[in-house]
């Protein structure tokens, strides 16, 4: 054999070995792949029941969300009913069978708005707005011009600032006033019930030491509330109450102090420097720290309600209304001028004597509520 054939030999046994240790390099490497995809299979397993049940539950809190949502707006239109088949119902009516749209059409809707508590400065800004928002549009037919009145109305109520302001980790503090019998105490029973079950510490200063009774019926809706309270006797100086309820509200902790206070004293002027007396404790008390203000009026009570507004918001700077009894009135425009006129939100529209039917306002879903 010549040298060159030896050569070439050793050559190819050398490769051959090469390849074959690359083979079996890729069996093991094959091998232990295969093992892997078992051990992940094995695992995938074990975790898809968990995934699956994780998405499962995951569903179903979104289905339950959305069950309570649409339940909660049913449940809104059938508290409005009233309004809804009153006031905007009639509204409605006017745009029905007519050809064009006319000065004697946008007349009848004055007149009808008028009527249903928004008054007449409200009411011309309205119309105003409707006619051109009509025009902008190049709309012809009638019928089609009560859509564009509901986006009117529903600018004319604000949308920010509606929540309470609550701040975590300080005693965020909620003042309530009102002339006696808009539902002032059950109110603020209900306000208290919401924040405790949400785990907030309230504390509720009785203040309103004139009315008789007005004690003994927070203190009820306290114990319902699972919330403390803060009292004196009968006749007691308000200021003192809420020096004190402050005082405690500091000393236990709580989240949120909420001050009930008199209704009527023996005339405007009394009321009003009782209140501002007891603003200025709760000004002293907390310094610089921003509390809420809040109206309660009754939603029957028509323009006479925005004419409280106006008086209570001169000296205690209100930081919202909540409008009760809204249930009840076929009207409900009053809502539309105290928001546009005061220039500050609705907190909570009242629709029943639950506990529930103090509701959170939003601006859309009560105009879904009262116009769909």
């Amino acid at each position: 054999m010549s040298f060159f054939s030896k050569f070439f030999g050793k050559k190819k046994k050398e490769e051959e070995v090469i390849v074959e240790e690359i083979r079996e390099k890729v069996e093991e490497v094959k091998e232990e792949i295969e093992e892997r995809v078992e051990d992940l299979k094995e695992e995938i397993e074990t975790v898809e029941p968990v995934l699956k049940e994780e998405v499962k539950e995951k569903i179903e809190k979104v289905e339950e969300k959305i069950e309570k949502k649409t339940g909660f707006f049913a449940s809104l239109r059938e508290k409005l009913i009233r309004s809804r088949e009153g006031l905007f119902s009639k509204l409605k009516n006017i745009f029905k069978g007519r050809s064009i749209i006319d000065d004697e059409m946008y007349e009848e809707l004055e007149e009808l708005l008028v009527q249903s508590d928004i008054g007449m400065e409200m009411t011309l800004k309205i119309v105003k707005d409707l006619e051109e928002e009509v025009r902008n549009r190049g709309i012809k037919d009638p019928e089609e011009v009560f859509p564009v009145l509901r986006d009117v109305m529903e600018k004319y109520l604000i949308e920010e600032g509606t929540d309470l302001d609550i701040e975590p980790n300080r005693m965020n503090v909620i003042l309530v006033v009102g002339v006696n019998g808009v539902g002032k105490t059950t109110t603020i029973g209900k306000i208290a019930a919401k924040l405790t079950r949400e785990g907030k510490k309230v504390v509720i200063g009785a203040g309103d030491t004139f009315r008789a009774a007005a004690i003994e019926q927070l203190e009820e809706w306290a114990k319902r509330a699972g919330a403390e309270i803060v009292k004196h006797s009968q006749g007691a100086d308000p200021g003192a109450v809420v020096f004190d309820t402050l005082k405690a509200g500091e000393d236990k902790k709580a989240d949120v102090v909420i001050i009930d206070t008199a209704g009527r004293l023996h005339n405007k002027n009394n009321l009003m420097q009782e209140l501002e007396k007891i603003n200025n404790i709760i000004k002293k008390k907390l310094g610089s720290q921003d509390y809420e203000s809040i109206l309660v009026i009754d939603g029957t009570t028509g323009q006479n309600g925005l004419n409280q507004a106006k008086v209570f918001n001169e000296v205690t700077k209100l930081t919202g209304f909540v409008v009760t009894k809204l249930d009840g009135t076929a009207k409900g425009g009053i809502l539309f001028s105290i928001s546009e006129q005061i220039k500050k939100p609705i907190k909570f529209i009242g629709v029943g004597e639950g506990v529930d039917d103090l509701r959170e306002f939003k601006a859309k879903e009560y105009i879904q509520a009262i116009f769909d």
